[in-house]
């Protein structure tokens, strides 16, 4: 049986997955209007929802 995911794992898994697509999209040369900038918040919000994330599986 499956065990439905937490809604901080959903959050974290949508931005990581978010980010790995811009980041290889702006790789091959199809987004390179995008600046660099967003990229970096992407990864920001990957680290801030994995520590989220991370702090919330340890609480009881």
């Amino acid at each position: 049986m499956l065990k439905s995911m937490r809604p901080t794992t959903q959050l974290f898994l949508f931005a990581l997955g978010l980010t790995a697509a811009v980041w290889i999209l702006r790789g091959i040369g199809i987004l390179t209007f995008l600046p660099g900038g967003i990229i970096w918040l992407l990864i920001l919000l990957c680290i801030g929802t994995g520590v989220v994330n991370g702090l919330m599986g340890t609480r009881r």
